[in-house]
């Protein structure tokens, strides 16, 4: 057996002259590279770029990512980081964001965007509950999100609004403000 050989069989339980590694030890994955019509087995502890493990009864493999600007994920179909000049979202690299998402510089991922509705009158000036008897008090609106737009994990702009305000009237009886 050549020095070549054992070099190339480091992990192995099974190795060819010719093919390099056929079977791993049970911790490692069995790694195929093909070039042309030959292909070369080596034993890894960690997939490369590009690749996916999958654990088997039989035997671990590496899996190649279906996708070739995927570059790595985590079942053929599932990319989890996209190549450079790629975008990732649900699982997919793309070229560009689609639409009502927004591509987050840091990460590369498209990530959706929050659309609110309009805001809602503002409500009547209260302090502490009460509608009398202060000068000031606190006044709100909201907006809401339409659930068909609202994904988990989507950043939205403010969705409540608070305000000072002066309080309008006197209680009745004469009540003051506790403040």
């Amino acid at each position: 057996v050549s020095s070549v050989l054992l070099e190339n069989c480091t992990g192995c339980v099974l190795c060819s002259e010719d093919n390099g590694c056929t079977s791993c030890h049970q911790r490692l994955f069995l790694l195929i590279w093909r070039d042309g019509i030959r292909q070369a087995g080596t034993c890894v502890h960690t997939c490369p770029p590009g690749y996916f493990g999958l654990r088997g009864m039989e035997v671990n493999r590496c899996t190649k990512c279906r996708s070739p600007s995927c570059e790595s994920c985590f079942s053929r179909d599932f990319c989890m980081k996209c190549k450079d000049k790629f975008y990732l979202h649900k699982g997919q690299c793309l070229r560009q964001c689609p639409p009502s998402t927004a591509a987050q510089p840091g990460t590369r991922e498209c990530q959706d965007t929050c659309e609110p509705g309009p805001w809602s009158p503002w409500s009547p000036c209260t302090h502490e509950g009460r509608t009398c008897g202060c000068k000031w008090g606190v006044e709100t609106r909201v907006r809401e999100v339409p659930a068909a737009t609202r994904e988990e994990g989507t950043s939205c702009p403010e969705l409540l609004e608070t305000r000072k305000c002066r309080m309008r009237k006197h209680c009745p009886g004469g009540e003051h403000c506790t403040t």
